[in-house]
């Protein structure tokens, strides 16, 4: 039972931290300083990303409409825009995959620790607040997903890849942040970043499974079950919040809270862990 509590907790940060741009995997692995899973390292190491399928079903569910390639009025026809947004897509996929594919093992034994996690909370949240104040009276450019570019999604896709590499980058802070830099609108790069992660994450997802195997204990299954629907569930509810509130606000707060979380990192283990 108290496993699973411990899985409802972590499906709860999943689900929060997952779309805002403040670091999911950054949160989930501090979490599991203090309220660690009783489940062996390799189970969490697959864990801490296949948890984040449950966040991703919360976008096809509720973008459901625009991520379908096929219309639902005229039986074979083709959405022409949804099909080429696809392909852009995995145009801004293909670099952190690459990296991923080959040093993955790699980059999490390098960077997988509190000190690059704190340094990417704090760079990065000092690099929101300023390309906010500086986009602050600048239009963007491209204010649809048809108006991003092949190019434009190539870019968003290297800014994806900074978050592949350094653990509390956030994927969805660094792919919004340099969609914001390239002159995408606030609103459309954080839809373009929801949109990516379907791919993302399930390809992530299904390389932590093969590597881990499909031999799960009893416990293990429902402790992975209970996180999946947790973080879907709440979920749901932080993609409508979120993007209400990108309508009204900016991500000023977003890098002020990165600041002060990394500095508390830096400073409890440091001088407490």
């Amino acid at each position: 039972m108290l496993e699973l509590l411990k899985a409802v907790f972590f499906g709860i940060v999943e689900g929060i931290t997952e779309w805002l741009p403040i670091s999911s995997t950054g949160h989930l692995i501090l979490l599991n300083e203090f309220i660690s899973l009783d489940v062996s390292e390799d189970f969490f190491s697959m864990f801490e990303v296949v948890i984040q399928l449950g966040a991703i079903l919360a976008v096809v569910l509720l973008f459901w409409k625009e991520i379908w390639p096929f219309s639902t009025k005229e039986k074979y026809c083709i959405k022409q825009d949804t099909f080429i947004m696809w392909f852009k897509i995995v145009v801004a996929c293909i670099p952190a995959a690459v990296v991923e594919i080959l040093f993955g093992d790699v980059i999490e034994e390098l960077f997988y620790n509190y000190i690059v996690i704190a340094l990417a909370l704090i760079l990065f949240g000092i690099a929101f607040i300023l390309i906010e104040n500086k986009n602050q009276r600048k239009r963007p450019s491209m204010d649809s997903i048809a108006d991003i570019t092949w190019m434009t999604a190539f870019w968003i896709g290297m800014f994806q890849l900074i978050a592949a590499v350094f653990p509390g980058t956030s994927r969805s802070g660094a792919t919004i942040l340099g969609g914001i830099l390239l002159g995408v609108s606030r609103g459309v790069a954080a839809e373009f970043t929801f949109f990516l992660a379907i791919p993302v994450m399930f390809g992530a997802s299904l390389m932590k499974v093969l590597k881990f195997g499909f031999v799960f204990s009893s416990t293990e299954l429902v402790v992975l079950i209970v996180g999946m629907i947790t973080a879907f569930l709440v979920s749901l509810v932080v993609i409508r919040f979120f993007m209400g509130y990108i309508k009204k606000h900016d991500f000023k707060v977003f890098g002020w809270y990165r600041i002060a979380l990394g500095i508390l990192v830096l400073a409890y283990f440091t001088f407490l862990g």
